[in-house]
């Protein structure tokens, strides 16, 4: 079994997504567009695209902004004892029950400090056999839909080694017919994509 890599812990969660929080130094893991998993027992984990990573200021950090001359043990001690969490955004595209993937938002979601998992390449090419998750990224509210799918796909593109390329010309056909009357949208995902393949 491959080493499971945890990237946090969920602060709070609802059927379309969650939000999960990182110390600082695990921020080296997660990235924008990544798959993610929540196991939450009895076979049954929900999966989901980190579409934002942000980081919130505290009193501390205010003044340190302001101050002359800031030593660099005081940044390390800020950046590695930091209180306020890494926070990440994720978007519910699917789970899996039983052992097999659902491109359905899941029936519960996690619960408050279940452990979020960054998904393998075993993983990611699992879920990623169809595209149905693809509409909960086109209809995500304050996603930027051309960034995700474009760092999803590359992502998920290199997961699977050398049949990427033919993965990755399917998922732009798929965007293609999924976006074909909305000419703006399919413009910012095209355009974003041709950045990354």
């Amino acid at each position: 079994m491959t080493q499971q890599i945890e990237i946090g812990r969920l602060l709070r969660a609802g059927t379309t997504g969650f939000i999960a929080g990182c110390r600082v130094s695990q921020l080296t893991v997660p990235a924008f567009g990544a798959l993610v998993r929540a196991p939450l027992g009895e076979g049954y984990q929900v999966y989901g695209l980190i579409h934002d990573i942000h980081i919130d200021d505290d009193g501390l950090v205010r003044q340190l902004v302001t101050a002359d001359n800031v030593s660099a043990e005081v940044m390390k001690d800020n950046r590695e004892r930091r209180i306020v969490p890494v926070e990440m955004s994720v978007l519910a595209v699917g789970y899996e029950q039983d052992g097999k993937v659902h491109h359905l938002l899941p029936p519960r979601p996690p619960l408050s400090l279940d452990v979020i998992y960054l998904c393998d390449d075993k993983d990611i090419t699992r879920f990623t056999e169809r595209f149905g998750y693809f509409r909960h990224i086109l209809n995500g509210k304050d996603v930027p839909v051309g960034e995700v799918l474009a760092a999803h796909i590359f992502q998920a593109g290199k997961a699977r080694g050398a049949e990427s390329g033919k993965w990755i010309e399917s998922a732009t056909q798929e965007v293609i017919t999924l976006l074909r009357d909305d000419y703006p949208t399919l413009m910012s995902v095209l355009g974003a994509l041709g950045e990354v393949v």
